[in-house]
């Protein structure tokens, strides 16, 4: 009897791959200690960057900054600060630009973001603030020699009329200045193929990063891919029935699930991923594993060295 396993495609090649991870500020004590736990378990992986993320309106500014500042002051990670301009004036975000630059981030995140009045509800640029996240690309790179990621949605924004109009905006925050994209998740290959193909056509040719969401939950995450107008397939909802009160299969299938996705970008010629962890680290280490990737050594700064 034999037993055959998906082993990636040429391009599979560890040393071609680069991974990055995405956290969040956290709330309490209790989320700062699991968060730490995360840094920590990943870090080892070497991944290119890790980000922060930033709230609606700035409302977790203070804590994403303290959680920047921590993860450069502790690790030597490179770390990426989410920034938007929401119910921002020009000069409150320049501030925190230059903020992030005086802690040594050289990579910024720039994203419009939700409108603080909630998801849903119209957005109105501030009026003296950046108008939206193609302007505050363009600031970020007056203030400094920064890395600039921006956001883009292989399925269109919640706010979009087209997705036509999804590959305007891109090619607009290309001009400006962006270095990388970083697409919302999606668990349809086929759909940011078609999404990469389009934007190619349009003269895009910055780098566009695959968004990989590990299931961990899945009434939570098909919550999230509904207010992000992601599309949740029929199959992966079949993956998951009558797991709700059985975690721990949860956790073996949401494995399976997310380690398909990635070998079947991979073949298809993806060599960048960016893992949203949701501040929890055994899924993305285990596809992490899968792929190749195993880790070198304990992360810790030059001063704590």
């Amino acid at each position: 009897m034999t037993t055959s396993t998906h082993q990636p495609s040429r391009y599979a090649r560890t040393a071609d791959l680069a991974v990055s991870f995405e956290f969040f500020p956290p709330k309490t004590e209790a989320m700062a200690e699991t968060l730490w736990r995360s840094v920590m378990r990943l870090a080892p992986l070497r991944p290119r960057y890790v980000s922060v993320t930033y709230g609606a309106g700035g409302s977790t500014r203070a804590r994403t900054h303290a959680t920047v500042e921590r993860i450069l002051a502790e690790t030597a990670l490179t770390t990426a600060a989410h920034l938007t301009c929401v119910d921002a004036t020009r000069d409150e975000v320049d501030d925190v630009i230059r903020a992030y630059r005086d802690v040594g981030v050289r990579h910024i995140v720039a994203l419009r973001g939700d409108p603080a009045t909630g998801a849903g509800t119209p957005y109105v640029p501030h009026p003296d603030g950046y108008a939206d996240s193609a302007a505050l690309v363009a600031g970020i790179k007056a203030l400094g020699d920064f890395e600039v990621s921006v956001a883009t949605y292989p399925e269109g924004h919640p706010d979009s009329g087209s997705l036509d109009a999804d590959i305007d905006n891109l090619k607009r925050k290309a001009d400006a200045g962006a270095d990388q994209a970083i697409t919302q998740f999606f668990f349809d290959n086929d759909l940011f193929e078609r999404f990469v193909e389009r934007a190619r056509a349009a003269g895009i040719d910055l780098p566009i990063v695959p968004g990989i969401i590990p299931v961990h939950n899945f009434k939570q995450v098909a919550r999230f891919a509904e207010r992000a107008s992601a599309s949740v397939p029929d199959w992966l909802a079949e993956r998951f029935e009558g797991l709700d009160d059985d975690p721990q299969t949860q956790q073996l299938v949401a494995a399976a699930v997310a380690a398909e996705q990635v070998f079947d970008l991979v073949d298809r010629g993806v060599t960048r991923f960016h893992f949203y962890t949701m501040n929890r680290a055994d899924l993305v280490y285990a596809i992490c594993h899968l792929l190749g990737l195993r880790p070198v050594s304990p992360v810790p700064s030059e001063a704590a060295a």
